[in-house]
C-alpha cells in the first residue's frame, strides 16, 4: 500500500467505523428464489442497498484490493477484466491505473464491465455507473471476521461462485482455528502501529479483534482518545513508552520504512520491553490493511512472534 493510500486509511478511520456498522448489519446476502445454485438474475443485500446482477458477469472491474483477493480466492479470477492500481495480489490480476479512491467513470466504462466492486462509494460511483446500467457492489472495511465472511458470500452470489465462496470461508475459518489452537497462551500487551505518527487500533477494530484471538491485550484501549476515535486513535510517544508493551507490530514498513532499528532509535523507546526483548514485529502493510484471505498470514506472523518468545524464555 502506497503512502497516499496509507494516509487515506488513517484519515478515513472514523468514516470506516460508521460504514463498518452498516456492513455488519447487511453482511448476510439475500438472493431471489432459485438463485442459490448460481442462477441469474440475482439480488444481493449489500452495504449500498439491494444490488441486482442480471447475468453471470464476464467482465468484472475490482477497485478494491481486498475484493480482488477474495474474487481470486473463490475462483472468479477468470471473470476479472481489470483491477485498480493498488490490487497487487495475486500477481496475475490484471492491474491497471484505475484508482479506487478517485474513480474515473469514463476509464471504468471503457472496460465494458458487467460488475464493478468497490470498498468505498463516497464518490457516488454506484449512482454514476447506474446510468450505464452497470451494477456496483460496495464491500466496505469489515469490522469483524463474520462481516468479512459475509463479503465472500456476497461475491459468490454476484459471480456465480456460491459453493466456492462457502468453501473458502470454511477454509479460512479452519486455518484461523488452527493458528489459535497452536498459539501459546499469553496475557502479553501490544502496540499496533499504522504510521509513524502513532495512529493505532483498539480491540474494537478488525485488526484488534483478530489479534485478540491470540489473547493479546491492546494498550490503545486505555488511551484518552480511544473512545472517540472509532477504534483508530492517535497515540503519543509518551503514552506508548509509559504503557511499555510486550510486543510492537509495525504495519508501516512498506509505506514509511519503519523497522525494529528505527523504533529503537526513537527517543526513550530503547527501554520498552518489546524493544529490549527484540519483540518488534515487522508486518507487510498490504496484508495488514486488508480483510481478505491473507488475514491468516497476519495472524500466523503474530503467532510466530509469540512462539519465538516462548522458545527463548
Amino acid at each position: 500500500m502506497d503512502e497516499r493510500s496509507k494516509r487515506w486509511l488513517v484519515a478515513s478511520c472514523a468514516t470506516l467505523a460508521v460504514l463498518a456498522a452498516a456492513c455488519g448489519s447487511t453482511s448476510a446476502a439475500s438472493t431471489k428464489a432459485g438463485a442459490s445454485g448460481g442462477a441469474f438474475p440475482v439480488s444481493i443485500s449489500a452495504a449500498n442497498g439491494t444490488v441486482t446482477v442480471p447475468a453471470r458477469p464476464h467482465a468484472i472491474v475490482s477497485l478494491s484490493a481486498t475484493a480482488t483477493e477474495m474474487l481470486y480466492a473463490i475462483g472468479a479470477g477468470s471473470q476479472v477484466k481489470a483491477v485498480d492500481k493498488d490490487s497487487d495480489y495475486p500477481r496475475r490480476a490484471p492491474q491497471t491505473s484505475l484508482d479506487g479512491f478517485q474513480p474515473n467513470v469514463e476509464a471504468i466504462v471503457a472496460y465494458h464491465p458487467d460488475l464493478v466492486v468497490v470498498s468505498d462509494d463516497s464518490s457516488g460511483l454506484s449512482g454514476r455507473l447506474a446510468t450505464f446500467r452497470i451494477p456496483v457492489l460496495v464491500l466496505p472495511a469489515a469490522p469483524t471476521l463474520a462481516a468479512a465472511y459475509g463479503q465472500y458470500r456476497e461475491l459468490g452470489q454476484a459471480t456465480g461462485h456460491e459453493a466456492q465462496a462457502a468453501a473458502e470461508v470454511a477454509h479460512v475459518q479452519s486455518q484461523i482455528a488452527q493458528v489459535v489452537r497452536v498459539a501459546p497462551k499469553t496475557n502479553a500487551t501490544y502496540y499496533y502501529e499504522l504510521d509513524p505518527t502513532y495512529f493505532s487500533v483498539t480491540s474494537s477494530s478488525f485488526i484488534g479483534r483478530v489479534l485478540g484471538l491470540l489473547g493479546l491485550h491492546n494498550i490503545a484501549d486505555t488511551a484518552p482518545s480511544a473512545a472517540s476515535s472509532g477504534g483508530y486513535p492517535q497515540l503519543s510517544s509518551e503514552f506508548i513508552v509509559q504503557s511499555n508493551p510486550d510486543y510492537i507490530f509495525l504495519a508501516d514498513t512498506l509505506c514509511c520504512g519503519q523497522s525494529a532499528k528505527s523504533v529503537r532509535a526513537r527517543p526513550g523507546w530503547s527501554t520498552v520491553t518489546a524493544v529490549e526483548k527484540d519483540q518488534v514485529v515487522a508486518l507487510n502493510d498490504d496484508i495488514a490493511s486488508r480483510w481478505g484471505p491473507r488475514i491468516v498470514v497476519l495472524l500466523q506472523d503474530a503467532e510466530q512472534a509469540l512462539a519465538a518468545h516462548r522458545s527463548t524464555s
